[in-house]
């Protein structure tokens, strides 16, 4: 549980450094939001990512939500057949995401109902199997949100859910108890889930900007199906 949770923590930092300025962003726009005053009595403009901020925050309450139902949802990480159907679930989202007219919101014009939407979608990408930032691109861009900051958002989003389980987690693995000798071990995979998260985040940028998930969605319906019938034949 305590590499599981290095794992996760790895690829959080891989979110920090790719969107290191906009978090920076975010956090002095903020802190010039509470000195100024409410951000409703200042142009829109002048305040972007204090507005991806408070949009984050809106997402981010609906996963109050799954608490009372968490221990059911972790007995479906058991069900390889769920999981298998999930996967291709996420296909058939990104592949619809494809089709979808381009959205022209951003952090300007995005509004709280456009940012509870996405939040509950989050909610239920808590179904092992489903892509949580699959479903969050999908629902982003069915708001109308542009496909680049979509994206961005979706992986912003993630902060606050992937460290708050995390905590979580890691009381948990404490309580279970760590495997000392083994630490070195697991600072290496934490490194390596860094890096590749780095490349996942910037690979996916470079997708957003052509406009295109197909590639993703038939890889997912590949994978889905070949892990049912991998489960049933052993």
């Amino acid at each position: 549980m305590f590499f599981d949770v290095l794992l996760h923590l790895g690829t959080l930092a891989s979110i920090f450094i790719v969107y290191w300025q906009d978090i920076k962003d975010m956090f002095y726009e903020v802190i010039s939001f509470a000195n100024l005053g409410p951000l409703a009595g200042q142009p829109r403009e002048r305040y972007p990512q204090a507005r991806t901020f408070l949009m984050i925050v809106m997402a981010t309450l609906p996963l109050v939500l799954i608490l009372p139902i968490n221990d059911m949802i972790e007995t479906l990480y058991y069900n390889n057949v769920f999981i298998g159907v999930a996967i291709i679930l996420t296909g058939c989202m990104l592949y619809v995401s494809d089709r979808m007219r381009p959205g022209k919101k951003t952090e300007r014009s995005m509004t709280i109902l456009d940012a509870v939407i996405i939040g509950l979608c989050q909610c239920v990408a808590t179904i092992p199997g489903l892509s949580r930032s699959g479903t969050t691109i999908t629902a982003g861009i069915a708001t109308g949100l542009r496909r680049d900051f979509a994206v961005k958002f979706s992986f912003l989003l993630s902060i606050p859910a992937v460290l708050g389980a995390n905590i979580l987690s890691l009381a948990d693995a404490f309580r279970e108890g760590i495997n000392w000798a083994s630490v070195p071990a697991y600072l290496v995979g934490m490194v390596v889930a860094m890096l590749s998260g780095i490349a996942a985040i910037n690979l996916l940028k470079f997708i957003s900007n052509k406009g295109k998930f197909g590639g993703f969605a038939y890889y997912c319906w590949v994978m889905g199906v070949l892990s049912i019938v991998l489960y049933m034949i052993f």
